[in-house]
């Protein structure tokens, strides 16, 4: 049986990936990631596909490109790798409809915080100092399809929710975060490519 292909788009260091790339090893999730695609060429991310076998692609924006050019470009990069599924994993750009119309409904994106909640970056460190501020008592994890431009809101498929312990560190709930991530990410892609 042909084994649905994951394309993984990341920025950074890769942790997500990585724990994608053992869950598809090991048979937990019942496919292959059969590309991995950053815009940053330190990301660790690449090294760790690599060292895995798996096919890299480095796509940056060019100096004064416009993002709906960029997002064709990366459109046309990820088609080549015949992704059945798109898995943005720490990808820290806003995906334009000249990359999303190329893949509808098969784009899915991680992010660290709860549907309506602290969409964009820092999420991790905002919702600690709003927990310090006495103004949340948890956040969470959601991991959700991305139909549009929106930013960290499209339909839900995976949520967790994580209390936040503000007497021990950031470094420690980001921690915990993480990890969170790295297991909901793996069960969402295994109920949606399931073991034979």
């Amino acid at each position: 049986m042909v084994r649905p292909r994951l394309v993984v788009l990341a920025s950074g260091s890769g942790s997500n990936l990585q724990a994608v790339i053992d869950a598809c090893d090991s048979g937990v999730i019942g496919a292959e990631v059969a590309g991995v695609v950053s815009d940053r060429i330190d990301a660790y991310a690449l090294v760790r596909a690599d060292r895995a076998g798996i096919d890299t692609e480095l796509v940056q924006r060019l100096d004064g490109e416009p993002r709906s050019d960029y997002d064709r470009r990366l459109a046309g990069a990820v088609a080549s790798l015949k992704p059945d599924w798109i898995v943005l994993a720490g990808w820290m750009r806003i995906l334009t409809m000249n990359f999303l119309d190329a893949f509808p409904d098969r784009v899915l994106n991680l992010h660290p915080a709860l549907p309506g909640q602290l969409p964009g970056t820092r999420a991790i460190e905002r919702a600690w100092e709003q927990a310090i501020a006495g103004e949340r008592a948890s956040s969470g994890v959601m991991v959700h399809l991305v139909p549009d431009e929106g930013v960290d809101d499209g339909p839900v498929l995976a949520t967790r929710e994580i209390p936040i312990d503000t007497s021990g560190t950031l470094d420690a709930f980001a921690t915990t975060v993480h990890a969170t991530e790295h297991a909901l990410l793996v069960e969402t892609l295994a109920e949606l490519c399931p073991a034979s």
